[in-house]
Protein backbone atom coordinates (compact mmCIF):
# COMPACT_ATOMS: atom_id res chain seq x y z
CA UNK A 1 0.00 0.00 0.00
CA UNK A 2 2.46 2.42 -0.90
CA UNK A 3 0.27 4.35 -2.57
CA UNK A 4 -1.34 6.78 -0.64
CA UNK A 5 -4.39 6.30 -2.40
CA UNK A 6 -4.99 2.90 -1.46
CA UNK A 7 -3.26 2.92 2.26
CA UNK A 8 -5.85 6.30 3.32
CA UNK A 9 -8.77 4.36 1.75
CA UNK A 10 -7.73 0.89 3.65
CA UNK A 11 -6.98 2.96 7.02
CA UNK A 12 -10.29 4.82 6.71
CA UNK A 13 -12.47 0.83 5.79
CA UNK A 14 -10.46 -0.35 8.69
CA UNK A 15 -11.94 1.98 11.31
CA UNK A 16 -14.83 2.29 9.67
CA UNK A 17 -15.36 -1.60 9.59
CA UNK A 18 -14.13 -1.53 13.50
CA UNK A 19 -17.08 0.92 14.65
CA UNK A 20 -19.92 -1.40 12.40
CA UNK A 21 -17.99 -4.69 13.71
CA UNK A 22 -18.47 -3.35 17.12
CA UNK A 23 -22.35 -2.49 17.15
CA UNK A 24 -22.81 -5.74 15.43
CA UNK A 25 -21.42 -7.13 18.35
CA UNK A 26 -23.20 -5.45 21.08
CA UNK A 27 -26.29 -5.80 19.37
CA UNK A 28 -26.09 -8.95 18.58
CA UNK A 29 -24.62 -10.23 22.14
CA UNK A 30 -28.13 -8.32 23.17
CA UNK A 31 -30.47 -10.71 20.95
CA UNK A 32 -28.35 -13.63 22.65
CA UNK A 33 -28.92 -13.11 25.80
CA UNK A 34 -32.86 -12.01 25.31
CA UNK A 35 -33.27 -15.50 23.94
CA UNK A 36 -31.38 -16.68 26.68
CA UNK A 37 -33.77 -15.55 29.63
CA UNK A 38 -36.53 -15.56 27.89
CA UNK A 39 -36.25 -19.17 26.35
CA UNK A 40 -37.68 -21.23 29.55
CA UNK A 41 -40.76 -19.36 29.57
CA UNK A 42 -41.24 -19.18 26.14
CA UNK A 43 -40.20 -22.22 24.76
CA UNK A 44 -41.95 -24.76 27.21
CA UNK A 45 -44.82 -24.64 24.70
CA UNK A 46 -43.32 -25.10 21.66
CA UNK A 47 -43.55 -28.60 19.92
CA UNK A 48 -40.23 -31.30 19.91
CA UNK A 49 -38.42 -29.62 17.36
CA UNK A 50 -38.27 -25.72 18.36
CA UNK A 51 -37.55 -27.09 21.80
CA UNK A 52 -34.34 -28.81 20.74
CA UNK A 53 -32.40 -25.79 20.33
CA UNK A 54 -31.16 -24.65 23.38
CA UNK A 55 -31.72 -20.81 23.00
CA UNK A 56 -34.99 -20.16 21.28
CA UNK A 57 -35.79 -16.19 19.83
CA UNK A 58 -38.83 -15.10 21.15
CA UNK A 59 -38.39 -12.16 18.15
CA UNK A 60 -38.22 -12.63 14.62
CA UNK A 61 -38.47 -15.55 12.67
CA UNK A 62 -36.85 -18.81 12.22
CA UNK A 63 -34.31 -17.31 10.27
CA UNK A 64 -33.19 -15.43 13.35
CA UNK A 65 -31.56 -17.66 15.46
CA UNK A 66 -28.40 -18.34 13.08
CA UNK A 67 -28.37 -15.00 11.60
CA UNK A 68 -27.78 -13.53 15.21
CA UNK A 69 -25.05 -16.32 15.90
CA UNK A 70 -23.70 -15.86 12.58
CA UNK A 71 -23.64 -11.99 13.20
CA UNK A 72 -21.57 -12.43 16.56
CA UNK A 73 -19.14 -14.66 14.95
CA UNK A 74 -18.70 -12.28 12.42
CA UNK A 75 -18.70 -9.63 14.50
CA UNK A 76 -16.10 -10.52 16.56
CA UNK A 77 -13.74 -12.13 13.57
CA UNK A 78 -14.44 -9.10 11.59
CA UNK A 79 -13.30 -6.65 14.57
CA UNK A 80 -10.13 -9.21 15.48
CA UNK A 81 -9.06 -9.16 11.36
CA UNK A 82 -9.87 -4.91 10.97
CA UNK A 83 -7.44 -4.41 14.46
CA UNK A 84 -4.56 -6.91 13.21
CA UNK A 85 -5.30 -5.10 9.63
CA UNK A 86 -4.30 -2.07 10.98
CA UNK A 87 -1.21 -3.26 12.45
CA UNK A 88 -0.02 -4.99 8.70
CA UNK A 89 -1.03 -1.95 7.22
CA UNK A 90 1.23 -0.12 8.80
CA UNK A 91 4.32 -2.45 8.32
CA UNK A 92 3.93 -2.12 4.32
CA UNK A 93 5.91 -5.28 3.90
CA UNK A 94 4.49 -8.04 1.14
CA UNK A 95 4.46 -11.04 3.94
CA UNK A 96 2.47 -8.82 6.59
CA UNK A 97 0.20 -7.77 3.47
CA UNK A 98 -0.60 -11.26 2.55
CA UNK A 99 -1.73 -11.69 6.42
CA UNK A 100 -3.79 -8.45 6.45
CA UNK A 101 -5.75 -9.74 3.54
CA UNK A 102 -6.13 -13.01 4.51
CA UNK A 103 -7.55 -11.92 7.54
CA UNK A 104 -9.90 -9.61 5.77
CA UNK A 105 -11.02 -12.55 3.38
CA UNK A 106 -12.09 -14.45 6.45
CA UNK A 107 -13.80 -11.65 7.72
CA UNK A 108 -15.54 -11.02 4.68
CA UNK A 109 -16.56 -14.67 3.96
CA UNK A 110 -18.33 -14.72 7.71
CA UNK A 111 -19.76 -11.31 6.87
CA UNK A 112 -21.23 -12.34 3.93
CA UNK A 113 -23.00 -15.69 5.35
CA UNK A 114 -24.58 -13.75 8.16
CA UNK A 115 -25.64 -11.02 5.05
CA UNK A 116 -27.26 -13.83 3.10
CA UNK A 117 -29.27 -15.05 6.69
CA UNK A 118 -30.34 -11.30 7.24
CA UNK A 119 -31.72 -11.13 3.40
CA UNK A 120 -33.47 -14.35 4.23
CA UNK A 121 -34.94 -13.11 7.36
CA UNK A 122 -35.84 -9.96 5.75
CA UNK A 123 -37.46 -12.31 2.91
CA UNK A 124 -39.36 -14.25 5.64
CA UNK A 125 -40.72 -11.45 7.45
CA UNK A 126 -41.52 -9.45 10.13
CA UNK A 127 -38.73 -8.75 13.31
CA UNK A 128 -38.65 -6.24 15.39
CA UNK A 129 -36.27 -2.66 15.08
CA UNK A 130 -33.33 -4.63 16.92
CA UNK A 131 -33.21 -6.91 14.69
CA UNK A 132 -34.01 -4.73 11.48
CA UNK A 133 -31.02 -2.73 12.79
CA UNK A 134 -28.62 -5.85 12.71
CA UNK A 135 -29.66 -6.34 9.42
CA UNK A 136 -28.90 -3.19 8.04
CA UNK A 137 -25.60 -3.02 9.75
CA UNK A 138 -24.62 -6.56 8.40
CA UNK A 139 -25.46 -5.44 4.87
CA UNK A 140 -23.34 -2.49 5.12
CA UNK A 141 -20.45 -3.65 6.95
CA UNK A 142 -20.19 -6.68 3.96
CA UNK A 143 -20.21 -4.16 1.73
CA UNK A 144 -17.41 -2.00 3.55
CA UNK A 145 -15.14 -4.92 4.31
CA UNK A 146 -15.95 -6.18 0.31
CA UNK A 147 -13.89 -2.65 -0.37
CA UNK A 148 -11.47 -2.92 2.35
CA UNK A 149 -10.78 -6.66 1.26
CA UNK A 150 -9.96 -5.02 -2.24
CA UNK A 151 -8.26 -2.07 -1.00
CA UNK A 152 -5.88 -4.84 0.32
CA UNK A 153 -5.36 -6.70 -2.69
CA UNK A 154 -4.50 -3.34 -4.53
CA UNK A 155 -2.38 -2.59 -1.75
CA UNK A 156 -0.71 -6.39 -1.83
CA UNK A 157 0.16 -5.78 -5.82
CA UNK A 158 1.23 -2.42 -5.39
CA UNK A 159 4.01 -3.26 -2.84
CA UNK A 160 4.89 -6.60 -4.45
CA UNK A 161 5.65 -4.72 -7.99
CA UNK A 162 7.87 -1.71 -6.51
CA UNK A 163 10.06 -4.83 -3.75
CA UNK A 164 10.78 -6.63 -7.38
Amino acid sequence: MASGASKSAAFLLFIINIALYFIIVVIASWAINHGIIRTRETASVLSIPARIFPIYFPMGNMATGPFIIFSLLAGIVGIAASLTGLHNMLQLNVPNLHTAAASSVTALSLTLLAMGLACKEIDIGWTDSNLRTLEVVTIIVSATQLFCTGAIYVGVQDVAARSS
